[in-house]
């Protein structure tokens, strides 16, 4: 067989590997949850904005999640002027290069927020995705702690607002400072320590995945995991490693206020981030917001090295069960801090920020476990059937389809082999349409059209065993005027909500 002859390979449909595709029913449920998150944002003051989904690489310039390689962490390419670009890490690398660039146009604090889809070029896993959407709030241009403690109640009050009861979440504060001082004082202060510093936060951060024994291997020589990949660790002495794992450890703070303040002895902004803790415990309680909502807790520190301050976490305490069939506490969704350096960068001068991101699709998979999205009911389209297949008969069908539309019913004019009724009635059944329309030459002779209840059809459908009977029973089936057909559709779709709202 020649070359010409031969038949061309099919292109393979492959999904790449670490992103996934979404369908309407998930797409729908984000679009609930987020304008929940919305609802709450906008209460508080907070403004929309949007950055783009790419930035020039050395914008996210060191923070990038594991060096500073052009394209280690993040997908990036070469622009036609030689110019590094990456799709971006998260969404507030990107604020900050906004705010920098429009500075003297923006009114601080600049209190905004923003949802949109980040890029992590990381091994995918379980639960683990190299695309995701992010929900982010942030405060630019407010020094104060009260800032990051609106930041813990408002993280606070989403939660609730998407349904999650008290008792089910807390969102844990911590910070950096005083972890800062702990470094200080086990001897890793210092810029030629910044490495070791960044290793230990990414350790600690691991405590829930990893539990107490994990972190201390990530603190040591290293750990390596189930499929083998071994991660270096921190190379800490014994010594260093106890006080570390103490201060990560405290789960009363009122109770070990004096050892940490003892730990962080000598050191300024240790001293420093003890107070602000404390402040930030007085803002929330004054407030109203008890420890079972916003609670103190030194196991937090955040992975990304530039928080500078106060860091916090919303953790939802409920059990579910894993891929392996094991219960455990679902964790965190989402958290945040003061970043009062990345704005800097840009400007030589010092900018102050805090905020916080909620990690959308690990949100939304907590609440179907919760039950609480998917609850919002989204109804079928009604199909309009197509009996003649001529141009001025297409035009009648195609302006039912429109009346339909224009009165707020979802509605479509069937696009497949119009000559073959029974499947358009197939397809009308696998979409789970809830009325068709159907007009043939007859009734448009006489100004009517047939409108067919189709779930109260399904219910008939078992009391008639003859087809012909069935045929003949025009079961659920009613003639009206072409006037009023849309008015009985309304009143069809109502009874239908009704019948649904009393099977629930």
């Amino acid at each position: 067989m020649s070359e010409k002859q031969k038949k061309p390979q099919k292109l393979k449909a492959r999904l790449p590997r670490g992103f996934v595709d979404r369908d309407a029913a998930d797409i729908r449920a984000v679009n609930e949850m987020t304008a929940r998150i919305r609802e709450v944002y906008e209460r508080y003051g907070f403004d929309p904005v949007e950055t783009p989904l790419m930035e020039y690489t050395d914008a996210l310039g060191k923070f990038l999640p594991d060096s500073d390689r052009p394209n280690e962490g993040v997908f990036s390419l070469q622009d036609d002027d030689d110019q590094w670009m990456s799709l971006r890490y998260d969404l507030t690398a990107p604020l900050a290069r906004h705010v920098a660039e429009n500075f003297n146009e923006i009114q601080l604090p600049y209190r905004t927020y923003r949802a949109g889809y980040v890029f992590r070029n990381e091994k995918p896993g379980p639960g683990r995705f190299r695309q995701f959407m992010q929900f982010d709030a942030d405060t630019v241009g407010a020094a104060g702690v009260q800032a990051d403690a609106e930041m813990c109640m408002m993280f606070a009050d989403t939660m609730e607002a998407l349904g999650i009861k008290r008792g089910d979440y807390v969102i844990r504060v911590n910070n950096r400072k005083v972890l800062d001082g702990v470094l200080e004082a086990i001897g890793l202060g210092g810029e030629d320590n910044a490495g070791a510093r960044l290793t230990v936060l990414r350790a600690i951060d691991k405590l829930d995945k990893f539990g107490p024994e994990g972190v201390r291997l990530l603190l040591g020589e290293g750990r390596k995991d189930e499929s083998g990949d071994f991660t270096k660790g921190a190379r800490l002495n014994a010594d260093q490693i106890e006080k570390v794992l103490f201060f990560v450890g405290i789960k009363d703070y009122a109770q070990s206020a004096a050892d940490l303040a003892k730990l962080v002895e000598g050191s300024a902004r240790g001293s420093e981030g003890v107070e602000e803790l404390n402040q930030i415990g007085h803002l929330v309680t004054s407030a109203g917001y008890r420890p079972d909502r916003i609670k103190i807790d030194p196991s937090v520190v955040r992975g990304l090295e530039y928080y500078t301050g106060p860091v916090f976490e919303a953790e939802l305490q409920f059990a579910v069960t894993n891929e392996k069939g094991e219960k455990v506490v679902f964790g965190s969704v989402g958290g945040g801090g003061r970043y009062d350096g990345l704005v800097s960068r840009f400007m030589g001068q010092p900018v102050p920020a805090t905020g916080f991101s909620i990690g959308v699709s690990r949100l939304m998979t907590a609440l179907k476990n919760l039950g609480k999205l998917g609850q919002s009911e989204v109804v079928a389209p009604v199909l309009v059937t197509v009996m003649d297949g001529d141009i001025e008969s297409m035009g009648r069908y195609q302006r039912f389809t429109q009346e339909l539309r224009a009165a707020g019913i979802r509605a479509e004019m069937y696009q497949g082999n119009w000559k073959k009724f029974g499947n358009q009635l197939k397809y009308a059944d696998r979409r789970n349409a809830p009325i068709a329309i159907i007009q043939g030459g007859d009734e448009r002779a006489e100004g009517v059209v047939q409108i067919k209840d189709l779930i109260e059809g399904k219910r008939l459908s078992g009391e008639i065993e003859d087809n012909t009977s069935w045929r003949e029973a025009r079961v659920a089936q009613v003639s009206v005027p072409e006037a009023e057909f849309v008015a009985k559709v309304r009143e069809i779709l109502e009874a239908q909500a009704e019948d649904r709202a009393r099977a629930v």
